[in-house]
């Protein structure tokens, strides 16, 4: 969505009047093919519409508060809209026509104008600053541009769509409605789902991260329906499409291209793991609704699925349930979704002793039925144990041993290591191997635990040494100074959200962590950007709570006893009905499944080292300490050492010398921005004879030129000049390259020619878009720049042709 906002600057006047101006001169659309829409009582903006922009009485349609009165809740800022429809079909003419008429209009501009104060009995109180809020729909105007039938065929995701059919092996144009449809919910999902990882949104079952996980598997079904199919036959399709929305990324978020390969990998992995679900389950699932169906039949009843099957095919195979609903819907069958709630309900009452069971795929394709229990964390109280390899999975397969060199995920009975979880990081360490308590014969370097299906901890490493094998007992023992980082760090967490409490207030929240060996990040809640005296104040509070020395608590309780005792829970997450609350005495108590110090003291010291807006109302801090704080602090002073050093001064006095260094800076660039002008103005005296004449009956002199290499300060001395000296009337249009890659334009317009319906402001925006870039100004006088020096030659040609038609036109 495209917009602009005025808070009692503009109004309603301003607002229409350029948002005409954009859609009719800057984007090109016929404005015989423009309708507008007002609210039914607005009649000011009926008559700018009508008086002052001239659209026709008969495109003018007043329409009702559900469709014309934006309002911001129950109370509140709220006021009338008015919206821009394109007109496809013109030739239907103006008798009964209806804006709602999709095959016929799309609304692509709306114009909010908050000018009212929404009262709790519901009168309108008129706000004394008024306000524009505006919305333009890309997509849409996309469509209108490129004379499309729809949103999605659009340069924006059609090549997506054109991807996914060339894999499925399908052609677009000559496909299907229903073909048509699915290759749209592809890319419409694969677009999606990119720009999500790339933001850190990873596939989960929580919050934001089931959001991704639903829309990949929507797509991947989707695929399955079409036959797509990836490079291989057991490949991966999506992540070949994502590389077509990556590719159209490049050139507007580069960090999608950045990340590409992550984003790539996540795609695979989830696809696969997903692609193994959908087999185990749709048999089953088309079984079942077949039996629905021919039941419905003899009964003469309305075919469902009962809620005991949709949970079977849920917990027994985890098939999906919105997948479920989709497909049953397809079939015209029901889901008892009443019935599978209760049967959730009885497993979650059951679930503290259960198990997960998986079927591991084996490297043979046959299936190799397995209980892997959860994994018992020990990690707690130890960070060695002795432990047995339950699985050992080698690119996501099962297999019975595995040789050095070779990746590895290692599935244990219990273990010491923490797997990634509520921010913190998993553990790194080695499994040894042994012999006869004293040879030893395998070692496996542990880079990374996750956790599957629940509680089963997955830990990824490689085989430095031997051979690993199925029902191996192994030495887990997890690198202790990193887990104390990590412990360092996540204490730190929970008292950097206290302190935001204290100083910001009661009303901020979390909204994501991540607790690392290096450093620690928090985002949280909040509108504004923190003050440098907050930030003090928060240090000063968590350093002090450090030195406190205070001893940490950890119980164990039931969920309700915790949130009445005051424990923070993090929003999104799901809790089991007993809970580990982590407490620093008089500070913080919040509910959390980390590692954390038994002391404060441990933290040593704690650093904020940035702090930033990271999306709308959302805040983020990164820090150090422990460890890392006194690296943080020992590269600092090696850095003001050398700066010392450099600059021949005591640490004291750097900043008083560096402000000395930059007035002097300023004082020779001024001499040396005067001394250009100075030469930009002589230039000018030089270039002055070239001036020309147009027009009869009104003389006006005209000069268009390069000026090498000045600035853009330089050029406007150069262009007031020429307004002086060719005197009124006279245009001037004046360009240069002073950088590499850098284009500077001036327009300069004297008023004779102002006078006569031409404006510098409004002349230069085309001619700047010639040298790759934009600007404008006032009507006598306008700057712009550009990033294509190779067209500037040809952009003051246009200039110099344009200037003589229109002076030509207008001076006769």
């Amino acid at each position: 969505m495209l917009g602009n906002f005025s808070f009692g600057d503009y109004f309603k006047k301003e607002a229409i009047q350029w948002a005409w101006e954009l859609s009719t001169k800057e984007f090109g659309l016929p404005a015989d093919r423009l309708w507008v829409s007002v609210y039914e009582d607005d009649d000011e903006a009926f008559e700018i519409w009508h008086d002052e922009v001239g659209v026709p009485v008969e495109r003018i349609k007043r329409m009702g508060e559900e469709d014309n009165f934006w309002t911001s809740g129950a109370t509140g800022p709220c006021g009338p809209c008015s919206e821009l429809y394109y007109d496809f079909h013109p030739e239907r003419g103006y008798k009964n026509t209806d804006l709602g008429d999709d095959s016929r209009f799309i609304e692509f501009y709306n114009l909010v104008f908050m000018q009212y104060n929404k009262m709790d009995d519901g009168s309108l109180e008129p706000l004394k600053q008024k306000n524009i809020d505006t919305g333009l729909g890309l997509e849409r105007l996309a469509r209108i541009l490129q004379k499309v039938p729809n949103n999605y065929e659009t340069d924006l995701i059609y090549p997506i769509i054109e991807r996914a059919a060339e894999l499925a092996n399908i052609s677009y144009a000559l496909a299907d409605d229903r073909t048509k449809m699915n290759l749209k919910i592809i890319g419409d999902h694969l677009r999606a789902i990119v720009y999500l990882i790339s933001d850190g949104v990873l596939p989960s079952n929580i919050g934001r991260g089931y959001v991704v996980r639903r829309l990949i598997r929507r797509a991947v079904r989707t695929g399955r329906l079409l036959g797509v199919k990836g490079g291989g036959e057991d490949e991966a399709f999506l992540p070949a499409i994502a590389e077509k929305v990556i590719e159209l990324s490049s050139h507007i978020d580069p960090d999608v291209k950045a990340r590409g390969h992550s984003i790539l990998d996540e795609l695979q992995r989830e696809e696969l793991r997903f692609v193994q679900t959908l087999e185990r389950g749709e048999k089953l699932l088309d079984q079942m609704l077949a039996e629905a169906l021919l039941n419905a039949q003899n009964s003469e009843t309305l075919p469902c699925l009962s809620g005991k099957d949709v949970f079977l095919l849920y917990d027994t195979f985890g098939f999906p349930v919105e997948i479920t609903t989709e497909v049953a819907e397809e079939r015209g069958v029901k889901i008892d979704m009443d019935g599978f709630e209760v049967e959730m309900e009885n497993q979650r009452r059951q679930s503290q002793a259960a198990h997960n069971v998986v079927k591991l795929a084996v490297e043979d394709g046959g299936d190799l039925a397995e209980n892997v229990h959860d994994t018992e964390f020990l990690g707690y109280d130890t960070l060695s144990a002795r432990a047995v390899v339950e699985s050992l999975l080698l690119n996501g397969k099962s297999v019975i041993q595995v040789s050095e060199g070779s990746e590895v995920e290692v599935l244990l009975n219990k273990t010491p290591f923490y797997a990634e979880s509520g921010g913190q990081i998993g553990d790194h360490g080695f499994l040894y191997v042994t012999q006869d308590q004293s040879k030893q014969t395998a070692v496996v370097e542990i880079k990374d635990v996750q956790k599957s299906l629940g509680r089963v901890f997955v830990h990824k490493g490689t085989i430095r040494e031997g051979v690993l094998e199925v029902g191996r007992e192994v030495e887990a023992a997890v690198d202790a100074k990193l887990r104390q980082r990590a412990k360092v760090h996540h204490s730190a967490t929970h008292l950097l959200q206290s302190a935001l409490k204290k100083v910001i207030g009661q009303e901020t929240s979390q909204a994501g962590s991540l607790v690392a060996f290096d450093r620690l990040r928090f985002d949280f809640n909040f509108h504004r950007p923190l003050h440098e005296s907050e930030l003090v104040e928060i240090e000063n509070l968590i350093n002090g709570w450090i030195g406190d020395g205070t001893l940490l608590q950890t119980k164990v309780m039931s969920l309700t006893d915790a949130k009445e005792a005051g424990a923070i829970a993090m929003f999104g997450e799901k809790y089991g009905e007993q809970v580990r609350v982590v407490e620093v005495p008089g500070v913080s108590m919040e509910l959390c499944g980390g590692t954390h110090v038994s002391n404060t003291s441990e933290i040593r010291a704690f650093k904020i080292i940035s702090e930033q807006g990271i999306a709308s109302g959302i805040r983020r801090i990164e820090a150090v300490a422990g460890e890392a704080f006194i690296e943080y602090i020992n590269a600092r002073d090696s850095q003001m050492k050398l700066l010392c050093s450099t600059l021949k001064v005591k640490a004291e006095e750097v900043t008083t010398r560096v402000d000395n260094l930059l007035e002097e800076l300023r004082t020779v660039r001024n001499e040396v921005s005067a001394l250009r002008a100075k030469a930009a103005v002589y230039k000018a005296s030089m270039i002055a004879s070239k001036a020309f004449s147009v027009g009869t009956s009104k003389t006006i002199r005209v000069l268009v030129e390069s000026m090498d290499d000045f600035d853009a300060d330089a050029l406007k001395s150069a262009a007031e000049y020429l307004m002086d000296t060719l005197q009124d009337p006279a245009a001037i249009i004046l360009g240069s390259c002073p950088d590499e890659g850098k284009v500077s334009l001036v327009a300069a317009f004297t008023p004779g020619v102002v006078d006569i319906g031409i404006q510098a402001g409004k002349f230069i925006g085309p001619i700047a878009k010639l040298c790759g870039g934009g600007g404008g100004g006032r009507p006598n006088f306008a700057q712009a720049g550009g990033r294509k020096p190779e067209n500037l030659t040809n952009a003051l040609e246009k200039a110099r042709t344009d200037l003589i038609l229109i002076l030509t036109e207008k001076a006769n």
